[in-house]
């Protein structure tokens, strides 16, 4: 499959705060100085089950960075720098001041992961893409990003708009994105009322819409409605790009190979394919999380990531693919995303699901021949996934027993036996065992109801469909 244009307006993540935890003073005195034989450390898994899904009430942003490419004293590359940022923090805690310089220091070699050897040019197509950075703690921003031409004439530099937030919802921040952009195009001047007016405004809550008041001059007032996605558990995903660079029976082999926790890379030219793909992969294992690392576009100076041991999900440009296949690596799944092919894998990728619950995915998957918007997307590519679980784990709640304090423990053997299924419990033995269903279930215990999420509701559907399924089978007898 030819690799499709890069969809300009693309979204999606990038990678790992707590990897970068030892190198980040470097990055900002200079260039980074990385051993590219040196094996990267597995970082610490995260605590929380995925991308939280947030209430209203939280603040849209933490920092609008504006990233640009400066030319190093000695030699022609250039090093990405941060040349604006709103807000200014002052009166900081030693700590705090030093957690700001960490995150700050980081920021730059995502905005601009391929490398330093750039060059004044004329055109250049503009991405919207976005990257993850989780602290030491488990805590997450996210950090969306437009990089483009400036305007001007002749040759000239692309840069990076970045907003670091903690709230995972890709539309409305590219919508954000749009707003910045065009402000900048008259005056770095004129973004800053609109951003303070965004800082003091309340995230929505789901389904509902915010809206901000903002005066351009030369066009006057404008009211700039934000409106956030009614069903919130795919607010972070967009599956078109996955769907045009592989077949359905691809995708369902990138699934099983995450769902036991393997190695998985992702090549493709392009940032925002790349990291839309990427995230798209870890969003297919809802209402579980990939708790390894998992940089969906990996930066040039930390390619020796691909040697890592353990498990993991990353992204690589095409441009590194020599250097990757070049690499020691074991047991991987390398999914060139251009070509829409493996170009290595385990060879037990379609054996690793019940056949009938395979067929069952790949049927849904097919019917949908009428959809429109992204969200019909989302939901058609997203629900057999989530049917999956609710087949094979779904039962989980009624396998948790309480103490009088409440405290909850899991009842892994008699959980494994309730499936009547052989392949089903051949399946979920292995399950069991990963980090995904550990942090799953760890959470689940703590908690004395299940939660009122959307996995749970597809639990309850499902259950009420086969007690009348019962129930018509006993009136035919």
């Amino acid at each position: 499959m030819p690799c499709r244009s890069e969809k300009m307006e693309g979204q999606v993540v990038g990678g790992m705060f707590r990897l970068f935890r030892n190198r980040l003073p470097r990055l900002r005195a200079g260039p980074p100085q990385d051993n590219q034989g040196e094996a990267v450390k597995e970082p610490e898994r995260a605590q929380e089950l995925c991308l939280p899904n947030f209430a209203g009430g939280q603040h849209f942003f933490e920092y609008l960075l504006v990233v640009s490419l400066k030319k190093k004293r000695s030699g022609d590359d250039y090093e990405p720098t941060i040349t604006y940022q709103f807000p200014k923090r002052e009166n900081l805690l030693r700590g705090q001041q030093e957690e700001e310089e960490r995150l700050l220091g980081a920021i730059p070699l995502f905005c601009f992961p391929d490398g330093n050897e750039w060059a004044p040019l004329t055109e250049y197509p503009r991405e919207t893409f976005s990257f993850v950075l989780t602290n030491v703690d488990g805590s997450r921003k996210i950090g969306y990003c437009r990089r483009l031409l400036p305007a001007g004439r002749g040759p000239r530099l692309p840069k990076v708009y970045c907003i670091i937030s903690c709230i995972g919802c890709f539309g409305l921040f590219s919508k954000i994105l749009d707003e910045v952009e065009k402000r900048h195009q008259i005056s770095m001047a004129v973004i800053y009322p609109f951003m303070q007016g965004l800082r003091e405004a309340a995230f929505p809550a789901p389904g509902k819409t915010v809206t901000l008041k903002s005066f351009i001059p030369d066009s006057g007032t404008e009211f700039i409605s934000l409106t956030r996605p009614l069903d919130s558990h795919l607010e972070h995903v967009d599956f078109s790009s996955l769907l045009q660079c592989l077949r359905f029976e691809q995708i369902l082999q990138i699934f099983a190979s995450a769902v036991l926790e393997r190695k998985i890379i992702f090549l493709a030219e392009g940032l925002s394919t790349l990291s839309q793909c990427i995230h798209a992969a870890a969003a297919l294992l809802y209402p579980f999380s990939w708790a390894h690392t998992y940089i969906p576009v990996v930066p040039e100076s930390l390619l020796a990531t691909v040697c890592c041991p353990t498990p993991f999900m990353v992204g690589v440009q095409m441009r590194f693919r020599q250097e990757v296949m070049d690499s020691p690596m074991e047991e991987v799944l390398l999914v060139n995303l251009c070509e829409g092919t493996f170009l290595m894998s385990v060879g037990d990728e379609k054996d690793i699901l019940p056949p009938k619950l395979q067929e069952d995915i790949l049927d849904s998957l097919s019917q949908g021949s009428d959809l429109h918007t992204s969200e019909q997307i989302n939901e058609h590519v997203s629900g057999p996934f989530v049917q999956f679980f609710v087949k094979t784990v779904g039962h989980y709640a009624s396998y948790i027993k309480r103490e009088a304090n409440g405290q909850g423990h899991f009842q892994e053997r008699a959980f494994c036996k309730a499936l009547t299924s052989k392949t089903n419990r051949r399946f979920v033995k292995k399950f069991v065992k990963t980090q995904l269903f550990s942090l799953f279930i760890q959470e689940a215990e703590k908690s004395k109801n299940p939660p009122a999420g959307y996995f749970q509701q597809k639990i309850l559907e499902y259950e009420e469909q086969k007690k009348q399924k019962k129930s018509r089978e006993k009136t035919v007898k």
